[in-house]
């Protein structure tokens, strides 16, 4: 006597379909979360007053980069780690070899992009001497003589030869310590998103 069984539908191919479907709804699922995670970042950044130039710095990946996995995962990292570590935590600043940290007061302008001047790169770019004057009482000052306040605010060299217009502007606040508040909350927003992931992944499984 000879039996077959035949099995109808293909069990061993629903089980393959099926391990495919997961695996593409794994991988869009860490896709999209990597994704709305850097916005929220970029978006808590901004919020915070520290600019576009800080929040582009917040860049994801999703693994694997080609093809689909059960163990996809998203990478959400910072090309600017210090500083964003410094505004996630709140930090104590101060100089590397005990000297004083140099504040910009809103008369030293900005530089390319937005970017803060150094006193070095300040007298470069400004063709002014900075002077030291020391203060018991608050913080010592670093000050351009025979400057004037231009239209936006900023320290510039005057070119008067009578001195009309002519100022002693303080460019720069020196202080041995800066201690920076906390502005962000990277965790919060990670938490949040994590807890999203199970639920993408059903419905991307349900979608496929």
């Amino acid at each position: 006597m000879k039996l077959k069984l035949d099995v109808s539908p293909d069990l061993a191919a629903m089980l393959r379909a099926e391990v495919l479907a997961g695996e593409k709804a794994v991988t869009a699922a860490m896709r999209e979360a990597g994704g709305d995670l850097k916005a929220d970042w970029r978006g808590q950044i901004t919020g915070a007053g520290l600019g576009q130039r800080l929040a582009r710095t917040i860049r994801n990946k999703t693994y694997p980069e080609r093809g689909e996995s059960l163990d996809a995962a998203a990478f959400i990292w910072s090309r600017a780690p210090k500083i964003i570590h410094a505004h996630d935590r709140g930090v104590l600043i101060r100089s590397k070899h005990g000297f004083y940290l140099a504040i910009p007061t809103e008369a030293a302008g900005k530089g390319r992009g937005g970017a803060r001047l150094t006193p070095g790169e300040w007298e470069r770019r400004r063709g002014l001497k900075l002077r030291f004057i020391y203060r018991r009482n608050g913080p010592s000052l670093l000050v351009a003589e025979k400057a004037r306040i231009n239209a936006r605010g900023t320290a510039v060299a005057s070119r008067s030869k009578t001195g009309r217009g002519q100022v002693t502007a303080p460019i720069f606040l020196l202080v041995p310590q800066v201690k920076l508040r906390k502005r962000l909350d990277l965790a919060r927003d990670a938490e949040r998103v994590a807890g999203r992931v199970p639920r993408l992944i059903v419905e991307k499984w349900v979608e496929r």
